[in-house]
Formats: structure tokens, sequence, C-alpha cells
């Protein structure tokens, strides 16, 4: 089953997404939009529920939701820590848990150099094409990627662990970034679209389907064509023109 979700951005750059479930018996990913009436900002959010059960799915819509809002208003390392506090205060069930990615596109009125705001934990990914070149902007909090950092060479199911989450995260261990508004197109993602994907891949869907729809949908019915076993859940986003 494919769910396509519009996002409503009225003059903001278009933008969809498309979720699936694949193989698992729920689809526990949730994407979530909001653009703040007083700031101008507009939020993107994708989280991943974790684990193959309802109060993932739960866990992962609720976060999306506050994220979103509260990022729109405040910024994306604030909405991440709002997301925390509401799925700590709603769910005492330790298995009511998600990672998620969060950004914030400037108001439209924002000098040409101003810069989106990202947030993360967990291994949601960001990446940013600029018309030439694919950069992936986040980095995976998962136990393959702290034994990288150790010069350690991990086994393939260190992929699969991730040490930070919405519900378990410190302060301190929220990644961030930033990156242009000018040109080129953003995708958030779970692990079932870039875990089957490679760098090569993403960049030849991103750079050939003629608008986010096509390139939402083709990343994650090629995730699933090529063997993902998990959630996928795409969204794309066209940034705004090159002067």
């Amino acid at each position: 089953m494919m769910t396509t979700l519009q996002l409503p951005l009225g003059h903001r750059p278009m933008s969809d997404s498309v979720s699936r479930r694949g193989p698992r018996s729920i689809n526990a990913d949730a994407v979530a939009t909001h653009t703040d009436a007083v700031s101008g900002r507009t939020a993107f959010v994708v989280a991943d529920g974790v684990g193959d059960h309802l109060l993932a799915a739960r866990a992962a819509r609720l976060s999306a939701r506050v994220a979103a809002e509260a990022g729109a208003r405040s910024g994306a390392y604030a909405g991440l820590l709002a997301a925390q506090e509401e799925l700590r205060t709603q769910f005492d069930e330790k298995q009511a848990d998600c990672v998620l990615i969060v950004a914030i596109l400037p108001p439209l009125n924002a000098p040409e150099e101003a810069l989106a705001d990202i947030a993360w934990v967990g291994d949601c990914r960001l990446y940013r094409w600029n018309g030439r070149v694919l950069s992936q902007l986040t980095v995976d909090h998962t136990l393959a990627e702290f034994w990288r950092s150790q010069d350690l060479v991990p086994s393939a199911r260190m992929e699969h662990v991730v040490t930070d989450s919405v519900r378990t995260a410190r302060e301190s261990d929220i990644g961030r970034a930033h990156t242009p508004v000018r040109g080129g197109r953003l995708l958030l993602c779970t692990d079932g679209v870039h875990k089957t994907l490679g760098m090569p891949a993403v960049k030849t869907l991103l750079a050939t389907a003629d608008d986010p729809h096509t390139a939402a949908t083709d990343l994650v019915h090629t995730a699933h064509t090529l063997g993902s076993t998990d959630n996928a859940t795409a969204v794309v986003v066209d940034l705004q023109p090159l002067p």
C-alpha cells in the first residue's frame, strides 16, 4: 500500500511526500509540515518509529507534528526538543519511541544567503541536490557510525542499531546542520530508502524527476524493488530557483 501526502505550502517551494509500508505489519513512519504565521518559516519533518508496532507509529506521528509546529516557530533544534518533551509526557511506555529529522526553511522574504535549519536524532537523513552535486548533510546516529569514528570496522548489524532517539537523546546528542535554500532539491527520508539506495541512485532519481511527487514516488518504489524490508518514506522539496 502506498500513501501520498500532498504538503500544503501555498506559495512555498513545491514539495510532496510518499510513504510505503513494505513487508512490515504496520507503517510506523510519519510526515508533517507546518508554516508558522508569525515567523513565516516552514517546517518539514520525517519520523521513523522504533519497532513494528502501534506504539512506534503513534510516537512517530506525535513527534513529527510537534516538531513541525514548534520548529517552524522557534527553529529545528527547539522543535526536536519540544517533540521529546511531548513524547515523554504522552507515553509512559518506553516502546513509544522514534527517530526524527526536521528541516526549517526561512520565510519567503528572507535574504538570498538565508539557510535552512536542520536538526535530527537517529538515522533519518537529509540530502541536498544543488543541480549538479548530491550532498548528505546528516550523519547517522548508529552504532556503525560510532565504530567508524573510532577507526573500527562495523558489522552489518550495527548499521541498524541507533544510538540516539527522540526519547533518549541528550541535548548534546542532537545533530545540527545548515544549507542554502537557493537552487536544487532537498530529500528527507527514512532508512527504508537510504539503506537500500546508494548515493548514485539517489542523485539520479532526484535529478531526473520532473516534480517532487515523481521523485518521492520513484525513490520509495525503487528502494522496495531493490529489496528494502522496512517502511520507506521520502519527502522531496524543490528549493527556490537561483537568481
